[in-house]
């Protein structure tokens, strides 16, 4: 079954306990992952993630989990992602189950050919929904932001809505975190909604301290090695807090993932950057060229274990980064596709 995404909201909202698979593609990775976290929190699920590779790997693994009790009780979400083809047979075994206890979610990087074995299983299957996101028009950015602004509480004028998309680059993950830090401050809610203010934008928004803490990522990912040597010197004098450096590059990797699907998809480099807020295009179009999606995701993880590594034990902060950081600069430097 294939909905539009103006029409997906109240399937999400209210799951048919008979659908089993969802699939959420299209050049809009950002209300990808919105309608696959909404579905979550409809089922009052817990996230179980799986990663393609495994799937292919061992093709009934999906179908297994599925119809398997949780030890511990309580609803589960199966999570794939990034997902492609290569999940074709595991996601044929789920719907060929006869009784399932979970459903699982997968959502791709990028659009889907209409040729994808994968499109058409969940398409023509009643048991699946397809919801295709494309990349949204500026006009339907500031609408989605006026409805996550409402969902916590809070009402935005169109000027606003328009300065919060243009800050967050059109990413509505990232919008979304705004606007519930926002909320927290102003003390909203749904219960007791608020009017949002610019103050509070000036005083909490992206502004160009995040701007600051992005530099020395985008060099990594540019390849940069001296631009990035130069970077983590001014870094360490200035006792940078490495924390916001690798949150600032794991936004910046979740946003490229989509536009180098489109690029692999055979769209030219200018297409895919119109969606690119203005102060970023320059340094995307750099990066993307140097990095595969697949790259990309591992990329993703590294930086993850990053993260964890400088949150859980007493390692040296701007030692790890710097390594990390160099390492992906490498990379980078060695390739461009």
């Amino acid at each position: 079954m294939r909905l539009t995404r103006d029409k997906a909201g109240s399937a999400l909202d209210r799951p048919d306990p008979s659908r089993r698979f969802y699939l959420f593609s299209g050049a809009d990775n950002a209300s990808s992952r919105l309608f696959a976290q909404r579905l979550l929190a409809a089922l009052g699920a817990e996230k179980v993630s799986a990663s393609a590779a495994q799937l292919k790997a061992d093709p009934a693994w999906l179908a297994d989990e599925a119809a398997s009790l949780p030890m511990f009780g309580g609803a589960r979400l199966l999570w794939i992602e990034p997902a492609g083809e290569e999940i074709l047979p595991a996601v044929e075994a789920l719907l060929a189950l006869e009784q399932f206890e979970a459903p699982a979610v997968a959502i791709t990087n990028g659009s889907l050919k209409k040729t994808s074995g994968l499109l058409k299983l969940a398409e023509g299957s009643q048991a699946a929904l397809h919801v295709a996101s494309e990349q949204q028009t500026p006009r339907e950015q500031m609408a989605a932001i006026a409805d996550l602004a409402r969902k916590e509480g809070l009402t935005v004028s169109p000027a606003l809505a328009e300065r919060i998309a243009g800050e967050a680059g059109g990413d509505l993950i990232l919008a979304r975190l705004e606007l519930q830090k926002f909320a927290l401050y102003a003390g909203a809610s749904p219960d007791h909604p608020v009017e949002l203010g610019e103050d509070v934008v000036d005083a909490l928004g992206i502004d160009q301290a995040e701007a600051e803490y992005g530099r020395a990522g985008d060099l990594a990912l540019a390849g940069d090695i001296a631009g990035l040597a130069t970077e983590l010197s001014l870094m360490e004098a200035a006792a940078m807090d490495a924390i916001p450096v690798v949150r600032a590059l794991q936004r910046r990797l979740l946003m490229l993932a989509p536009l180098r699907a489109r690029v692999e998809q055979g769209q030219p480099l200018g297409s895919v950057t119109q969606s690119v807020w203005q102060r970023d295009k320059p340094m995307v179009g750099r990066i993307l060229p140097r990095w595969t999606a697949p790259r990309l995701s591992e990329a993703f993880d590294r930086v993850q274990k990053l993260e964890r590594a400088l949150l859980l034990r007493p390692v040296p902060s701007g030692a790890a980064l710097g390594e990390t950081l160099m390492q992906l600069a490498r990379v980078a430097a060695s390739s461009v596709r």
